[in-house]
């Protein structure tokens, strides 16, 4: 009966190694320092030389060493005693073989140096001469490092050991030498660490023989030094010398004998000392343990089965495979759980939502919010405009004639490449949440569909498709989004900065802080002659020529104001009501061929201007008289500040003087400087005359490109205007087009990619996948998965049969 118990144990202890469980089962753990002599007690008990021997450190690693009682040899071998190993199915008879094999298992697990391993190796003796018992022989506990020894070995070592003793199904064999102080003897220790009481420690006492002469150890293994529940046993083992000269185990049991009974000290006490004694001390403690402790194992193995049950119904029932109708709605299920678990996952839903960061739609909107949206914000509309290239622009736009107003064709010349900036982050915003999806997608994963990885794999696939043909679109879409904001510029938009105002700060910025622009006030319209006319016309046309402008109106290179082309036709009709309020302007031409005495006009048939300034008490002839309005141009171009041509005055008085002369001005129409007029001038006296540098056909050889840098660096006012005016322009335009993008594209991402992709993917999982012919490939199972399902399986009927014996044990032994 007492037999069974421990060959039961070793039969649950063989079957958990194997299996992996974790049963704790009762058992011998050897501790002792370094050449305490453990392994000549644990030989010893065995009769067999068979441990590996040396200096330092030997075993290192547990040795879970199993003694089974043979009592009558096998007929049918040679041999009565053998060896095996869990690892290796073979029988060893020769136990010189089994030493080799221990050193070559050690060495495969822990390495060559002297480094330790928790990974324990099995080995069953099976001997007539041994009693059923369970052992386990620990690496010996050190102090200091030697040789190739981890600096940190103490401490491996030490927490190698307290993984054992620890467990409350593990009796203690703690190792001591009898020639050291008690005091100082580390196993006590240790086990003293754990077991306070010392209910569950056996204390061993080796190396009696060699104690000083006149001491000995009676008190200690009489328990008057250090009491234990189990007590202490002295054995006698064999010196380095008997090893050396082959003393043969039987001769020391024998010598061990003789010894303990021819002390004059330990005569008394011989029959509970030596190794024989020690070996049935063990045995019945062992079998007295694991009696005590069998309702622990039976509740524990009750719990044990509850968990690998669960563990086995996680990984599923295979019986599906055989049923077509089963796995149909396997597979369809499995498809529709995958369906909501992505789409779970944007919406927001899922239950498995993570609180340590971002994921699923959270994401997409990370992508909206902050990258789109600060990608965006951080393109400056005109930064790669340089004032030369607007200057080009402008020059271009308007082809051989000069330009009077910003050209409109240069501001959209401009402003289109600049909304073109916008496609790049805006096509990447498509490629950024069409990759999040795909990452939801592969995340959208659960144990069942761990099971199948061909589903798995298809399922994911067959999503991937679906976002792969919704990714072309969708970019497209984006980038015609881009396309349809540079094919209408629209300048009329409510939010577009006006263009006086972009004019007027234009014109702030160029002139200096000090001429800013006053605001802008309402013109008073009047009908004539059913035109409808400007009243300012009249004011502008009486105001006089001072710093080049004319109501602050700049002046153009041919001496007229740069709005006479706009308002020729609103001159004419404001001579006429100037002069009688009534009638045609060809009339009155006709009737008044001179100049009135009160209003001063410029022809454009003339260069010359009148001279006579009018009083400043005359009504309607003061710039600054309060009856005077602004002009749209005058608020334009700034009213009573020097314009951006000054000096023009002076220029076209000397204009006016020289034609009062009689004198023809040369060139000012052409050059419009008298540095220009000079070097013109000079060329054309260079070509009229007989010896000329160059011809016209030598002239045509010095025609080349002209780049934009050739035209001289520098912006004079009025270019310097123009490009502000135009930059401001862009950066309103852009402005607008921005926040327009900025709201579409998000949109048009939602609904042509996210949204549809949440609609289609369950019918285009069922249309893909949910064909009869496909489902036998698809549940194929992952070859680990059935590995450990299988395991699990046995492990759980190993369970239910060491219960059923526990159980039956139990009842016997009541």
């Amino acid at each position: 009966m007492d037999a069974d118990l421990i060959k039961l144990v070793n039969k649950l202890q063989d079957t958990f190694a194997n299996l992996g469980g974790e049963l704790d089962m009762p058992q011998l753990a050897v501790v002792g320092s370094q050449s305490a002599g453990k392994s000549s007690v644990l030989e010893t008990i065995v009769g067999r030389d068979f441990l590996p021997r040396g200096s330092g450190i030997v075993t290192r690693r547990p040795l879970v060493l199993q003694l089974i009682h043979t009592p009558e040899p096998d007929p049918t071998t040679s041999y009565t005693e053998w060896g095996q190993f869990l690892h290796i199915d073979k029988r060893f008879t020769d136990f010189n073989e089994i030493r080799k094999e221990i050193e070559q298992e050690t060495f495969r697990v822990a390495g060559q140096n002297k480094g330790i391993s928790k990974l324990p190796i099995h080995l069953k003796v099976f001997s007539p001469n041994v009693l059923d018992l369970t052992l386990v022989d620990l690496p010996g506990l050190t102090k200091i490092p030697v040789g190739d020894q981890p600096s940190d070995i103490e401490k491996q070592i030490r927490n190698l050991v307290l993984d054992y003793i620890t467990r409350p199904n593990c009796v203690i064999l703690a190792v001591s030498a009898a020639n050291v102080d008690l005091a100082n003897s580390e196993s006590l220790k240790l086990a003293r660490s754990v077991d306070p009481q010392g209910r569950r420690t056996i204390g061993v006492l080796t190396k009696l023989d060699l104690m000083d002469a006149g001491t000995n150890a009676l008190d200690v293994l009489t328990g008057r030094v250090y009491p234990l529940k189990l007590g202490f046993i002295g054995v006698v083992n064999r010196s380095q010398q008997d090893i050396n000269t082959e003393k043969s185990l039987q001769d020391a049991l024998e010598s061990e004998t003789e010894y303990f009974e021819r002390h004059p000290a330990y005569r008394n006490i011989a029959h509970k000392n030596g190794t024989k004694y020690l070996t049935r001390t063990l045995n019945q403690v062992l079998m007295n343990h694991i009696r005590e402790k069998l309702p622990d194992m039976k509740a524990r193995l009750n719990t044990l089965m509850g968990q690998a049950q669960q563990e086995l119904n996680a990984f599923g029932d295979d019986a599906v495979y055989g049923d077509t109708n089963q796995q149909a709605a396997l597979v369809l299920r499995l498809m529709n759980q995958f369906a909501r678990d992505f789409i779970s996952s944007i919406d927001g839903t899922n239950s498995d939502i993570s609180t340590k960061e971002l994921s699923g739609g959270a994401r997409i909107y990370y992508i909206f919010n902050d990258i789109f949206g600060s990608a965006l914000a951080g393109i400056d509309a005109t930064h790669n405009l340089e004032n030369q290239d607007i200057r080009t622009a402008i020059r271009n736009s308007t082809g051989p004639r000069p330009s009077l107003f910003v050209p409109e064709i240069a501001f959209d010349l401009l402003v289109k490449p600049q909304i073109k900036l916008l496609e790049s982050p805006s096509v990447r915003c498509v490629e950024l949440v069409y990759e999040e999806l795909v990452k939801i997608c592969h995340n959208c994963t659960s144990p069942d569909l761990q099971r199948f990885p061909k589903l798995h794999a298809q399922l994911v696939e067959t999503v991937s498709e679906l976002l792969r043909e919704r990714l072309g679109p969708t970019t497209e879409y984006t980038q015609s989004l881009i396309e349809i904001q540079t094919a209408y510029i629209n300048t009329n938009h409510p939010a577009f900065i006006s263009g006086s105002a972009s004019a007027a700060a234009a014109h702030a910025t160029t002139n200096g802080p000090s001429k800013a622009l006053p605001p802008p006030r309402p013109s008073s319209v009047e009908p004539v002659n059913g035109i409808t006319i400007a009243d300012e016309a009249e004011d502008s046309a009486d105001e006089p020529i001072a710093n080049g402008t004319i109501n602050g109106i700049p002046l153009s290179r041919d001496g007229r104001s740069v709005s006479s082309t706009v308002h020729d036709r609103s001159r004419s009709a404001a001579v006429s009501v100037s002069d009688g309020k009534s009638g045609s302007s060809s009339h009155r031409r006709q009737s008044s061929p001179k100049p009135q005495p009160h209003h001063h006009r410029h022809s454009r048939n003339e260069n010359t201007l009148s001279p006579q300034p009018l009083a400043p008490g005359q009504p309607g002839t003061s710039p600054s008289h309060s009856g005077a309005k602004e002009t749209f141009l005058n608020y334009f171009f700034g009213q009573n500040g020097p314009g951006p041509l000054a000096g023009a005055a002076a220029m076209d008085h000397t204009v006016a003087s020289s034609a009062a002369a009689g004198v023809r001005p040369v060139g000012r129409d052409l050059y419009g400087s008298d540095a220009a007029l000079q070097t013109g001038l000079m060329a054309s006296k260079r070509i009229e005359g007989s010896d000329a540098a160059f011809d016209m056909k030598s002239l045509g050889k010095h025609i080349e490109a002209v780049s934009a840098s050739d035209t001289g660096s520098q912006l004079d006012k009025r270019e310097k205007m123009e490009a502000d005016l135009i930059r401001a322009l862009i950066t309103s335009y852009f402005n607008i087009v921005r926040q327009t993008i900025q709201d579409l594209v998000p949109k048009a991402i939602m609904h042509l990619l996210v949204n549809h992709t949440s609609q289609q993917v369950q019918n285009r999982l069922v249309s893909s996948l949910y064909k009869p012919d496909m489902f036998g490939e698809l549940l194929n199972e992952d070859e680990a998965l059935v590995a450990e399902r299988t395991r699990v399986k046995v492990l759980l009927d190993a369970y239910k049969d060491a219960f059923k014996t526990l159980s039956e044990v139990s009842l016997k032994s009541t």
